[in-house]
């Protein structure tokens, strides 16, 4: 007689579901920090969140105290260790911009890898000769201004040193940034500068105008600047004939920038202007924020922000308006990093801006309203804002940035 008693089985194993159904709820999982823990759980999970092909995960909100937001949860997280708090600025949408008294250097919080850049003096000038020239003030014999415009050489000053406002990691060759410093009677000052990797010094062109620059791109294997003034230059690139470094050769305009078109505000508010680079489809697109406020009293108190986009067309050297990112877009705006990205495959709506108060310079301009949030969403079809995280910071200006791991 057969022996009627079962045989023992071990219990089935979440380990061992079969690989597409693992990508099947990974791509349920848009979260950076849910597919963290998916990968988490065994050798077998962390292998299928690393080898499947998946879309990338949403991206990360770094603050300079090493706290981290994973869209679209509003818990906060760190990375293990202390490493991530500090930072400056951010470059690329990966990598933490940190400074020292001898330099600079780039922290990738995901893979650990770090890359040396140069401190801001002395820096390799061109030509190397450059000295600052200033003009006396008729009847002020005391005082003297630059002349005919502020340059590198005037803000320079060891007592006004400049800072890094954007670094942009373009090759493993090469590294742009534009540095300035506020000038009294100059405003907020800035020029281009460029490296490599690793070297001992920055390069700038000496003599030229220093500009009041927002933002920077590398687009179509080219470094654009944006100007305040909506003007767009790209910025040419050759080698030092001397030692193989890299150094600006010309700095050229191919838009001028078109002042005349506004975004309506009530009639007793006005409006400050920021300005973004991004690109959107194969396309690289201004997107100008404007931020209207009201007097109370003799305090500016800021309210909602505004947004219009513009097309770089550089067969016609023209800005193009923008009425609509497309149903399948969204932008990420902040001052370190910008990106566009597809909202289907996460089951969002599209033809939407998420924007940060991380602009510094408003805590010296304007207060704020108090239902104002930091981290903001911007419908483009029907010009109303949102918050998608609870408020995170307040009323205060930070240098917070929207990290993007995969890149």
């Amino acid at each position: 007689m057969a022996d009627a008693t079962p045989r023992s089985r071990h219990p089935p194993s979440w380990a061992d579901i079969p690989r597409d159904l693992a990508g099947m709820v990974l791509r349920r999982l848009p979260a950076c920090a849910d597919r963290a823990r998916f990968a988490a759980v065994c050798p077998q999970w962390r292998a299928a969140a690393r080898e499947l092909p998946l879309p990338p995960p949403l991206p990360l909100l770094a603050l300079p105290d090493g706290t981290f937001y994973s869209l679209p949860h509003g818990k906060p997280f760190r990375f293990p260790g202390s490493g991530c708090a500090g930072y400056k600025s951010a470059c690329g949408g990966r990598w933490l911009v940190f400074s020292r008294d001898d330099g600079c250097f780039l922290v990738d919080p995901f893979a650990g890898a770090t890359v040396a850049l140069p401190p801001l003096s002395p820096v390799r000038l061109r030509p190397p000769n450059a000295v600052a020239k200033y003009v006396r003030l008729p009847g002020l014999s005391n005082v003297s201004m630059f002349h005919p415009y502020a340059t590198w050489m005037h803000i320079q000053d060891p007592e006004k040193m400049p800072v890094i406002n954007k670094v942009i990691l373009c090759s493993p060759n090469l590294v742009a940034a534009f540095a300035g410093s506020t000038l009294v009677n100059a405003g907020n000052n800035s020029q281009i500068i460029v490296c490599q990797p690793g070297a001992s010094s920055w390069s700038v062109r000496a003599n030229d105008k220093c500009k009041l620059f927002e933002d920077m791109a590398f687009y179509q294997g080219k470094i654009y600047t944006i100007a305040r003034d909506e003007n767009l230059l790209v910025v040419n690139i050759s080698q030092d004939p001397t030692t193989g470094d890299p150094q600006i050769s010309r700095i050229g305009q191919v838009i001028k920038g078109d002042l005349a078109h506004s975004t309506d505000t009530p009639d007793d508010a006005k409006w400050k202007k920021k300005l973004y680079l991004v690109e959107l489809g194969g396309a690289l697109l201004m997107v100008c924020r404007k931020v209207c406020f009201r007097m109370a009293g003799e305090t500016l108190v800021a309210g909602q922000s505004n947004f219009e986009v513009f097309k770089a067309d550089l067969e016609h050297s023209q800005w193009v308006n923008v009425t609509t990112l497309g149903d399948d877009h969204m932008l990420f705006l902040g001052r370190s990093c910008s990106r566009a990205m597809s909202a289907s495959q996460y089951g969002m709506p599209g033809d939407q801006i998420f924007f940060l108060d991380d602009v510094t310079e408003n805590c010296k301009q304007y207060s704020y309203d108090e239902e104002t949030t930091s981290v903001s969403v911007y419908n483009m079809r029907s010009g109303e804002v949102s918050s998608p995280l609870p408020m995170i910071w307040k009323h205060e200006m930070i240098h917070a940035t929207w990290l993007f791991p995969w890149d």
